[in-house]
């Protein structure tokens, strides 16, 4: 059903200047020659501090979204704090163009929603956006909500969506939610690239998962991450894991 937008990311490594210095010195891009991505959703998967949102930001900034997130359209900066990995970073992309793409960014999305608010207080600058997130301000409703109103409502679909922790803010039953949403866009040819913690994002049976640790980054199945692994031992016994935490 879904075409791939961009096939793979290529570090140039040849323009690294040092591969001790940060972003360059982070697991993910040590070991990075390129990365290819499923035609459908590709999840980054590991740590904190293992290099996947910094991964994911530069084919976000790569592609054209504002480093910040938002769409190619979004030109505001609260603070500039993209690593410039995506200078060194080249997208392979396919014969198909995209209609639509959006990035999210759960720890910015207070700032797009502001930029968004600001934007229809300009005169003559057409029908309001918020109008294409579900037509309630972002700042009215629940972090949770304003995530769902906007693949509910801004995702069009025929889209390429570059999303960073998007259950940071959603319940489990809200993240099934999502799942099924993302099932829809990916039926009308979108491509997803999602940096998770989420072993229930996670769970979706049509995407290629890379787990990221020490020593770069692989291809694993999803009963093989570790996000998998500890959530299935622990509610399978959470006596044991508490008394031995907490012990």
């Amino acid at each position: 059903m879904s075409a791939p937008y961009v096939r793979r990311a290529i570090l140039d490594r040849h323009s690294v200047p040092s591969f001790e210095e940060y972003p360059f010195s982070l697991p993910v891009v040590r070991g990075l020659s390129e990365l290819e991505l499923h035609p459908r959703v590709t999840f980054l998967v590991g740590e904190n501090g293992s290099g996947k949102s910094t991964l994911l930001e530069a084919v976000a900034t790569a592609w054209g979204f504002n480093p910040e997130g938002g769409t190619k359209n979004f030109n505001f900066s609260t603070r500039g704090s993209h690593s410039g990995l995506n200078e060194h970073l080249r997208l392979v992309k396919s014969v198909h163009k995209p209609r639509d793409g959006f990035f999210l960014r759960a720890e910015s999305f207070f700032n797009v929603a502001t930029n968004i608010e600001d934007l229809d207080k300009q005169p003559g600058s057409g029908p309001p956006l918020i109008n294409s997130y579900g037509g309630v301000s972002l700042h009215e409703q629940s972090h949770g909500e304003s995530f769902l109103a906007l693949m509910m409502h801004r995702f069009g679909g025929h889209g390429f969506y570059v999303l960073d922790e998007p259950e940071a803010a959603l319940s489990p039953s809200r993240q099934l939610a999502m799942i099924a949403r993302m099932h829809e866009l990916v039926g009308t040819r979108s491509q997803f690239l999602i940096a998770t913690h989420s072993p229930i994002l996670m769970s979706y049976p049509d995407a290629w998962i890379y787990q990221i640790g020490e020593d770069g980054y692989e291809l694993v199945d999803y009963e093989d991450t570790e996000h998998y692994r500890i959530t299935r031992a622990f509610l399978n016994n959470p006596a044991k894991y508490l008394d031995e935490l907490l012990d």
